[in-house]
């Protein structure tokens, strides 16, 4: 069984440690947890795990945010992966930095990775993580806010909350979605 983990992220170094980057961060710290390194690929940045019989394609796309179906898309045709296996992670500012919250479908809520992801798959039902960064910005300042790195007391709690986020990952590839919301939403 094969699963597609899309971590949302724009590629450069200079959006590498910021909050709309949290998708890749992820995605890092899964892939480093069991010593894989990503290869570039086309539309991104790949690498397999295996998990209890279970292959997780991880990709990070190299289309910048507001292309990111394209990866999708081409990577569930490429590796033949159906929708119910597909998994995002997206930054959220709705929700205070760290929350973590699973969900089988919804809205993009305006963000632009979402939005095009759903506009090439013609749905809004693919299972994703929404990673709390907050909305701690002034009025107007929401580009500068999410394209800004980490406050430094917010860094410090980061790994824990990527690991958490490893774990819900494994979850609903080991489980399924309903028991990894059960299980992680709650907490």
């Amino acid at each position: 069984m094969k699963y597609l983990i899309v971590g949302l992220g724009n590629i450069g170094s200079e959006y590498e440690m910021t909050r709309h980057n949290i998708g890749f961060r992820v995605l890092d710290a899964l892939a480093k947890a069991s010593n894989l390194v990503f290869t570039d690929s086309r539309y991104g940045a790949i690498c397999e795990l295996k998990v209890k019989g279970r292959t997780l394609i991880l990709l990070k796309p190299s289309t910048y945010m507001n292309l990111s179906g394209n990866a999708v898309r081409y990577w569930m045709q490429t590796e033949k992966i159906p929708l119910e296996h597909v998994f995002v992670v997206v930054d959220d500012l709705a929700l205070p930095f760290g929350t973590l919250r699973v969900k089988p479908r919804g809205s993009d809520a305006g963000h632009n990775g979402l939005k095009h992801i759903q506009q090439i798959l013609g749905t809004d039902s693919y299972s994703r993580l929404r990673f709390g960064i907050g909305d701690d910005y002034p009025k107007g300042m929401q580009v500068d806010y999410v394209l800004g790195k980490f406050k430094p007391e917010e860094e410090e709690q980061l790994p824990a909350k990527l690991e958490r986020s490893a774990e819900i990952i494994k979850s609903f590839c080991l489980s399924g979605i309903q028991i990894t919301m059960n299980h992680f939403n709650n907490k």
